[in-house]
């Protein structure tokens, strides 16, 4: 493994603590995808879900990083964002390791959809949108490392960046304030 200090590396040699395989991209999708399709952001629930990738015994400290990572995407849907920031291995990783990875994105995505969406109708943009992850899943081995593979990779990134905020709005909605104490 290289010198990376980014975020994913950080989270990949975290989670093979647990022992599994489990891609950090793939989970970062897993929990998006639920969000986006409305699971909300209570963190058992949450956590019982990763548990389906890692295993029922997680460790203490990966569970503080899946809350973490859940904070941070709440605070990304909940909050306004015009862009979510994705889990992926940082600029300087080979193309081909980025693009793996965000195929891994795409199918943990359209997992915790699925997971979590059932059999809700969805709008004709919303399923083009799922149609598009699922095909972006798929491509992820033909990106070359060339100048053109690489505008192709930071496309398809930025589309990923935006597209789970469409389904986010359709699907789950705005997140609804803390009710205020009343006085009476």
């Amino acid at each position: 493994m290289s010198t990376d200090k980014s975020p994913y590396a950080a989270f990949a040699t975290l989670l093979a603590s647990t022992g599994r395989e489990v891609s950090p991209a793939e989970l970062h999708g897993l929990l998006l995808g639920r969000s986006c399709a409305g699971a909300g952001f209570e963190a058992d629930a949450w956590l019982t879900d990763a548990a389906d990738l890692l295993g029922s015994q997680t460790p203490d400290n990966v569970r503080q990083a899946l809350v973490g990572l859940q904070e941070m995407v709440k605070g990304e849907l909940a909050g306004g964002e015009v862009a979510v920031v994705l889990l992926l291995p940082s600029d300087e990783a080979p193309l081909a390791e980025r693009a793996t990875a965000l195929g891994q994105w795409c199918q943990g995505f359209l997992g915790g959809f699925g997971l979590t969406a059932r059999d809700k109708p969805l709008s004709a943009e919303a399923m083009e949108v799922l149609q598009d992850l699922a095909a972006i899943a798929q491509v992820q081995n033909s990106l070359e490392e060339s100048e053109e593979g690489e505008g192709a990779y930071m496309e398809v990134m930025e589309y990923l960046r935006v597209a789970p905020l469409l389904l986010f709005a359709e699907c789950a909605g705005p997140v609804a304030p803390a009710p205020k104490p009343s006085v009476h």
